[in-house]
């Protein structure tokens, strides 16, 4: 397999801005595939309804780093790797069958459908008719196989709900053939949506929320409040472990720690203790809040659900809240603990967060 073909979701109903979003989606897979598999491509570029990568032969020959980084690459609503070929109708019908008969090899099926896409409107033939062109060549292939007595023969074709799927698409130089379209993360290129603080802390909410923010595009910088000299320093190197792993995802590690014990003392000096943890996190709130305009940051983000813990009533979000000017967004507002551990481990923050830590 020599290309991949990825195609988007949202920005496709962009209007005017769209090829400033294409352009962010293009950056980011270079950098994702740079960061993942150096030097494994020739080129990534736009081309009708997605975006096309090269791969040379390293690349080729490292199709799991491939994937592994578009998986990580918000933006990209599915993507398939895929084989060059001449646009010549015998051709694809050999490559076809060639790659559903391997397929055969590995995967039980029943049922196939072949699926063509034209952005050439000068190939001779239509969507519809290399579709069954092609289609009716591995059927007729199969055939063979049933009368042969092979165990890959009795396939039939299903327009609907087929077992296997093989795609062609035809584009302006050449033809490319897939076997299998893989799910990307969806989203919008990170990057394409300003600046936001998150506070990040070692637990498992506040990761997850940062990568809901990258989700939409969002550039993240992070604040982590730290109790040390006074306990370990145990927490500040997990949310510096925390950022790395989400920097996989795109965008920067920048992190504050802030040291916060002596605030910390000083309010348990001079309030009642039920007011503590509100008077803490407001101040949390003021100082990301002065350090998110000093990086040009246009909101705060947190990973508050309501009722989770005792300041995470709808009481105590407003009283927080009221400590800052900037808009603060909450991912997980309406998240249980379970959907968020779930989350955790499927971003890959989980075995990190649950490391243990002096707070």
């Amino acid at each position: 397999m020599n290309y991949v073909l990825c195609h988007y979701g949202e920005i496709a109903l962009k209007g005017g801005n769209r090829n400033f979003f294409e352009a962010q989606l293009i950056a980011n897979i270079k950098s994702q595939l740079e960061a993942f598999c150096p030097g494994a491509f020739e080129y990534v570029k736009k081309m009708s309804g997605g975006i096309l990568v090269k791969l040379n032969k390293k690349g080729a020959e490292n199709q799991a780093l491939i994937k592994d980084a578009l998986l990580h690459t918000f933006g990209i609503a599915n993507f398939s790797f895929a084989v060059s070929v001449t646009q010549d109708i015998e051709t694809l019908k050999e490559t076809c069958w060639e790659m559903i008969n391997e397929s055969a090899d590995k995967k039980t099926f029943d049922t196939f459908r072949v699926t063509t896409q034209r952005s050439n409107k000068n190939f001779p033939l239509t969507s519809e008719e290399i579709n069954r062109e092609v289609g009716g060549h591995i059927f007729e292939e199969f055939r063979k196989s049933t009368q042969g007595g092979s165990a890959l023969g009795g396939k039939s074709v299903s327009l609907k709900n087929p077992e296997v799927e093989c795609k062609i698409f035809i584009i302006n130089e050449f033809a490319l053939v897939s076997m299998e379209k893989i799910a990307g993360l969806g989203g919008m290129p990170v990057g394409s949506g300003n600046k936001a603080m998150a506070l990040l802390s070692g637990g498992f909410d506040s990761p997850v929320a940062a990568w809901q923010i990258l989700k939409r595009g969002v550039q993240l910088r992070y604040a982590h409040f730290h109790s040390a000299p006074y306990t370990s320093k145990a927490s500040i190197e997990k949310v510096m472990t925390l950022s790395q792993e989400l920097k996989k995802f795109g965008g920067s590690t920048k992190i504050y720690l802030i040291p916060f014990a002596d605030v910390q003392k000083e309010i348990m000096m001079k309030t009642p203790e039920r007011f503590r943890v509100i008077l803490y996190r407001r101040l949390m709130m003021r100082i990301a809040e002065t350090l998110a305009k000093k990086e040009k940051c246009l909101a705060l983000i947190t990973g508050d659900s309501i009722g989770q813990v005792a300041s995470q009533t709808l009481e105590n979000i407003l009283a927080v809240s009221q400590a800052a000017t900037l808009p603060i967004f909450r991912p997980l507002i309406g998240l249980d603990k379970e959907e968020i551990m779930q989350k955790a481990k499927f971003i890959g923050t989980y075995d990190i967060s649950i490391q243990p830590h002096d707070d």
